[in-house]
Parts: structure tokens; sequence; C-alpha cells
């Protein structure tokens, strides 16, 4: 893509940010004081206890499966006993990537799936499926509600594991892109309500993972999380398929900035999302010919 096409595409994706982001991953947030706050989306079992995590964080007990570790790895709490954030991997000389899809859907949008409109993406699924490239699905649980067959799907193919995106899609600081914010008290339970869509939906491929909706947190976030034991990811590749039209502008975007170790953020919401199935088809075999190999999070964060 040329310098003066990307400049275009970014000035789009600026004018549309605010209106995306209520539905949609967003901004990521800075764990310490001073630190400027980076934009994300340019677009807006039957085990009661939790695979990675303990039963009493509400998160999913540790089971085997196959390409994926027995217990899912995760960082040591920050300072002050804060809530880790991954972005993405020290280790920078393995050609590794990880790709994630936000599966959103916020509490209060059950109206909208009854009249029609879809919030999942069966084709990117199978398309990931097809082209064998192991991912992350950061679900919410009203998503998992909504659609409990595709969440038993996913949780129970290890192709995929399951991360926490939050039962409702609130946000977890103020203000964050017009989404209704969620107090400490509020914000924890929230996570181990989406914890428990998931159980009831029989995925059992879940990790102690975390992804703030909007991408937007403070300290005050991380503490309120704490003792959920979870680690929160981010990213550090945006790629700009929020309410995109044009599926090879995403994956000129994707290409451009993934680096070994990179965590590249999309959407798993036809909505939401609508070319992302198109723009995986293109980034998928060019990222391989560069010799990238595709991983889940808890590879790069066991790295």
């Amino acid at each position: 893509m040329t310098n003066s096409v990307r400049k275009v595409a970014a000035a789009a994706a600026t004018a549309v940010l605010g209106a995306a982001l209520a539905g949609c991953g967003g901004a990521a947030g800075a764990p310490d004081a001073g630190r400027e706050a980076r934009m994300g989306t340019p677009a807006a079992s039957a085990s009661a206890a939790a695979p990675g995590a303990p039963a009493a964080s509400g998160a999913p007990a540790a089971s085997p499966r196959a390409g994926a570790p027995a217990k899912p790895p995760t960082m040591a709490p920050g300072p002050n006993g804060l809530t880790p954030v991954f972005e993405r991997a020290k280790q920078r000389t393995d050609k590794t990537v990880a790709l994630t899809f936000d599966a959103d859907m916020t509490s209060d949008q059950g109206p909208r799936a009854a009249d029609g409109e879809h919030f999942d993406n069966p084709a990117l699924i199978s398309a990931l499926r097809t082209l064998k490239v192991p991912s992350t699905i950061f679900m919410t649980g009203r998503w998992a509600e909504e659609y409990p067959d595709q969440a038993k799907s996913i949780g129970t193919d290890p192709n995929f594991e399951i991360a926490n995106h939050s039962y409702s899609h609130h946000a977890f600081k103020s203000p964050c892109y017009g989404l209704p914010a969620l107090d400490a008290a509020a914000g924890r339970a929230d996570v181990d309500r989406a914890f428990a869509a998931f159980r009831q939906a029989g995925a059992v491929n879940t990790v102690p993972y975390f992804r703030f909706p909007g991408g937007c947190y403070d300290d005050q976030a991380l503490r309120a999380l704490s003792t959920a034991k979870v680690t929160a990811v981010q990213w550090d590749v945006v790629s700009g398929d929020a309410f995109a039209k044009d599926p090879a502008a995403v994956a000129e975007q994707v290409l451009a900035g993934v680096k070994p170790g990179s965590v590249v953020v999309m959407h798993c919401t036809r909505s939401a999302a609508p070319v992302t199935e198109e723009a995986v088809q293109r980034i998928v075999p060019e990222l391989r010919k560069r010799g990238y190999r595709f991983v889940k999070v808890s590879e790069l964060i066991g790295t």
C-alpha cells in the first residue's frame, strides 16, 4: 500500500472511530501513570472450575487438550499486585504471530439479534479451520449465550482457545468510546459471569486471559481484576477490520504491521466486521510466505 493510500485509510478510520469502538475493541489502555493510551481498532465443561485458573476466580481449571499446554501460562502480577498486561511476545526473533478475534456482543443487543442481525461469523471460523490457523477468540459471555452451539464448537476444537472479553462488553474505565461503564465490583463480577457462560455452553478450551472492552483500562481496572488471576491481553497490530468494506485494505494494514511475536486484533462479528474472513484469506498465505508461523496467545505468553 502506498503512503498516500495509507494516509487516506488512516483518516477514514479516525472519522469512524468513536461510533465503531462502542461495539468493538478499541484503544489499548495505559497500565502505568503517564503512559499514553494507544489506539486499538480504528473502527470502533462440565467442570465447575475453570482451565488455567483457580475455581474461585471464575476463570476456567486446567484440562489437557491437543495443541495447548495443560495449564495455559499467565504472567506474574505487575507492581502492587496489578493484573499483568501482555501486548507482544518478548521473543522478537522467532517469526510467530497470533491472530486474535473479538466475538463482541453487548448485554442489550438481544433484540437486534432477534431481528436478524448477525453477531457471529461462521465463515470466518470455517476459514481458520481450513487454513489450519491456531487462533484465540476473545468472546463475550453474551455472545456465548446467543450462540451456544458455536461457542461449544469453537471451545472444543483444539485449533482454538477461548479467552474472556467480559460478559456485557461494558467499559472498565470511563470514558471509553460511549460504552456504559462498570464500577470495580461490577467489572470483576462481569468477568466471572462470562467464564460461567462459556462453561454453560460446553466450551472447555478456555484460557485465563482477558481483553478489556474498547481496549480501555487504567490502574483501577487492573486492580479490580487482580483476584481473577487472569492476564490482560491487548495487541500491537490493529487490523482495521471493524466496519471496513475493503478486505484488501485490511490485509495490507495487518501485513504492514506484523513483527515477530505480534498480537493482531480482529473481529468475529459479521455485522460489525463483514470483510474479516476475506482479509484472513489474504493475510494467512502471505505471512506464511514470509516465514511466519501462527500460534495462539497461550504460546506467545509461554515463550
